[in-house]
């Protein structure tokens, strides 16, 4: 039996979202986005070389300002979503050869029976497909404005 999707909206928490990364480089914006998760700073290591040997088999940069770094890891028993901005965009090697300025860092847990992992991977795709240059997740700098953009582009994702 297949469960619903989840909603980003559900897995962004306010402490989780840093509007304005300081990294300049795609590690040290990984490391800004690990320090936002509830780890300490060995497992946040750990992590950061997941995400760097993921990075090393093709950027995870979309297109469009934004990336998606993501692994699996035995960290975590849940599925973690880190979000981040910066404002003047990060190198990411991204597909489209433009700097990334969003990043949707997706943890999750090796075993992921409804692959859920996969769905949020493709989720963040099509929202990003949705996004213009324009768009209020470029520009407002509170957590719960950001999260409510989600909220409206997943509506019209449907």
């Amino acid at each position: 039996m297949g469960s619903a999707p989840i909603k980003l909206t559900a897995l962004l928490k306010h402490g989780q979202i840093n509007l304005s990364l300081k990294a300049t480089t795609r590690d040290g914006v990984l490391r800004e986005l690990l320090a936002l998760s509830a780890l300490g700073e060995k497992a946040q290591q750990i992590l950061l070389v997941n995400l760097k040997q993921r990075e090393e088999l093709g950027s995870t940069g979309i297109g469009k300002g934004v990336a998606i770094p993501h692994c699996r890891s035995l960290m975590l028993n849940s599925l973690t979503l880190l979000a981040g901005r910066a404002k003047a965009g990060v190198e990411f090697d991204a597909i489209d050869k433009k700097p990334v300025r969003l990043f949707f860092l997706i943890i999750a847990p090796p075993h992921d029976p409804q692959n859920q992992y996969l769905i949020l991977l493709g989720q963040i795709a099509q929202l990003a497909k949705q996004i213009t240059a324009g768009d209020a997740l470029f520009t407002v700098d509170d957590p719960q404005q950001f999260i409510d953009r989600i909220g409206e582009l997943e509506k019209n994702a449907k």
